[in-house]
């Protein structure tokens, strides 16, 4: 019997499955590839919410393990993973510059916060009031991560390509028989598609459809990330990814016309060079209402588990998060209450085994 069957394989299931192997643990993974939040991701880590200039919830603890999480796979999958990339805060007015000020005197602000504003010398982009910058940021290439972790699966033969079906889950007293695969514990890191999870899907995952672009700028010659209406990402060659956008009603992974247009409309208020859209994309974030991923056990079969809810800080939640699940089931370490799912159990009057 193996220890547990993780269903899907975005930035959850990889931190899961990490966890487990460090730890010596047997699993087997099932994914379609139905889910393309991971892929599609910007997959900026920041610790600071650059709309109010606040603390992203637990960043400091997130980044200290997501740092060596991220150095540890670039050298076990032989894949350059994590770059190091500053990321400045556009400034639209005085006001804001003396908001930034502010914020950067707060406790545990200040050691992301730099003091310094920076000038614009980029004559390709608009920036009157310059720049703050946001320090110990970078981009985990996310596409790259996804694909070569499957390829590490797969060259492990523990990775089944398949569309899970809750129907065929057998639970047992001592685990779960999944079409004859039997483990001790099921982990459901579907992302999304815990919507259509007949378990789980009581937890209230609204989701958020994200679209992004990818522009050819030979002038704009920009090497950090640049947020101001729109992020932009440099990923060489010329190339930037721009996003992203918000939509709660569609949940369909299809680009639109709308969001394209609203990102160009967004992106030129401040760019002044020619660029070619060269990609257009989308994904659903597994987002939550009181934003806190949806980790823990089900409040009425102890071997299932959820990892989700990570919405669009998922490089810098997952590691953590994945961490958090294991000494919980393994340790019986309490989990966060922001990020236990019994925050919800009692809301749907169910009890906790």
């Amino acid at each position: 019997m193996l220890d547990y069957l993780i269903v899907g394989l975005g930035l959850a299931g990889i931190s899961f499955a990490e966890v487990l192997e460090q730890h010596g643990k047997s699993f087997k993974v099932l994914d379609d590839d139905s889910q393309k939040s991971s892929k599609v991701a910007g997959g900026l880590y920041n610790p600071v919410i650059l709309k109010r200039f606040t603390l992203a919830w637990e960043a400091q603890k997130q980044l200290e393990m997501a740092m060596p999480f991220y150095q540890d796979l670039e050298g076990k999958l032989g894949v350059a993973l994590d770059y190091k990339v500053p990321v400045l805060r556009r400034f639209a007015s005085v006001e804001e510059q003396n908001l930034w000020f502010q914020a950067a005197d707060r406790p545990g602000l200040d050691r992301f916060l730099s003091t310094q504003i920076q000038s614009n010398q980029n004559p390709a982009i608009r920036a009157t009031y310059g720049y703050g910058q946001v320090l110990h940021t970078g981009r985990i290439a996310t596409h790259t991560l996804v694909e070569t972790y499957k390829a590490y699966l797969s060259d492990k033969n523990v990775l089944l390509k398949d569309t899970f079906d809750h129907k065929s889950l057998t639970i047992l007293d001592a685990g779960i028989d999944y079409k004859g695969i039997k483990a001790k514990r099921i982990v459901f890191a579907e992302g999304f598609g815990l919507r259509n999870n007949i378990f789980f899907n009581y937890l209230p995952l609204n989701g958020s459809k994200g679209e992004l672009l990818t522009l050819h700028a030979p002038e704009l010659k920009e090497q950090n990330v640049i947020k101001s209406s729109v992020f932009i990402i440099p990923l060489g060659n010329d190339r930037y990814r721009i996003g992203a956008t918000y939509q709660g009603k569609d949940k369909t992974q299809v680009p639109t016309q709308e969001a394209r247009e609203q990102l160009v409309q967004k992106l030129d208020t401040f760019l002044e060079c020619n660029y070619t859209v060269v990609d257009h994309v989308a994904g659903i974030r597994p987002t939550v209402a009181d934003r806190r991923p949806l980790i823990g056990r089900h409040p009425e079969h102890p071997r299932l588990y959820v990892l989700n809810g990570f919405g669009s800080r998922g490089v810098m939640i997952a590691p953590f998060a994945a961490q958090q699940l294991f000494g919980h089931i393994e340790e019986d370490t309490p989990l966060l209450p922001q990020m236990d799912i019994a925050r919800y159990v009692k809301r749907h009057n169910l009890s906790l085994r």
